[in-house]
């Protein structure tokens, strides 16, 4: 695949773009998202990125633990673990050999992939001339297959002027469909842009959602809003009580091992 064939993608996709003057309610807005599990170990995924780890082979986001973790046979001796834990493919070798992995998944219309793609537009790389507009072209597609980081990333572009003209308004509509696909530092910023325009209950709404995400900043941001009289001692410890949820949820023996390992398998 070459990057004309990521042209022709880009070509079609004016009219899928959404409607940025859409309104958004605030039961959808401040709604917790869903979680995501591991689809091997079957726990909760950490918000960290070094705790995920995508595979272009099969196009599965795994924890690092199940990443690290030893494989054996059926006689219980450890074998070759240079492969995907789930589908066992073995680990490109070199850097061509991943970005032509990245490539087969991109024909498939995998959102990661196509995500990924569009970042290197965005910074001129793997072959890729600099192209903020194409990049846009392409996490809007990302961003309507699933993977809602691209609308985060959407919306920094309209903020900063970065292949359109600066429009806030529509900067902060992506950063709220990004907030609500699960994008906790999409929600970090909503709640920070609350907070600097004096909606001090609006910004410990968004605050809350992320702690419960796992966003240790949040809970430190709450802690700072209960300092100056802005929220209760009952808000800062629900903080505290649905971060602590999160921890729980995330943590194993496994994950733990790898983290002991390498900073590259830290997950909280």
């Amino acid at each position: 695949m070459s990057t004309s064939d990521v042209d022709g993608l880009c070509e079609n996709l004016e009219g899928c773009k959404l409607d940025a003057e859409k309104k958004i309610s605030d039961e959808e807005l401040f709604k917790q998202p869903p979680l995501e599990d591991c689809p091997i170990c079957f726990l909760r995924m950490p918000l960290f990125n070094t705790g995920i780890k995508y595979r272009s082979c099969c196009g599965k986001m795994i924890c690092s633990g199940c990443c690290f973790a030893p494989v054996y046979d059926d006689r219980g001796n450890k074998v070759d673990n240079q492969k995907c834990p789930f589908c066992r493919a073995p680990h490109p070798r070199t850097e061509e050999e991943a970005v032509e992995m990245l490539m087969g998944r991109f024909e498939v219309n995998d959102p990661l992939a196509i995500y990924n793609h569009g970042n290197y537009c965005r910074d001129g790389k793997c072959g890729y001339s600099q192209d903020y507009k194409k990049a846009l072209e392409l996490w809007h597609r990302a961003a309507e297959l699933g993977y809602a980081v691209a609308y985060n990333n959407i919306g920094y572009a309209y903020y900063n002027g970065k292949g359109v003209k600066v429009d806030k308004e529509k900067a902060g509509y992506y950063y709220e469909l990004s907030a609500m696909g699960g994008n906790v530092r999409a929600r970090y910023n909503l709640g920070a842009k609350e907070e600097e325009q004096g909606n001090k209950d609006r910004a410990l709404k968004h605050h809350m959602v992320a702690a419960r995400s796992g966003l240790s900043e949040s809970v430190k941001k709450i802690q700072m809003l209960y300092s100056d009289g802005h929220v209760t001692k009952d808000d800062y410890m629900k903080a505290l009580r649905l971060y602590q949820e999160y921890l729980s949820e995330i943590k194993s023996v496994q994950r733990d091992k790898a983290a002991a390992y390498s900073d590259r398998f830290r997950y909280y």
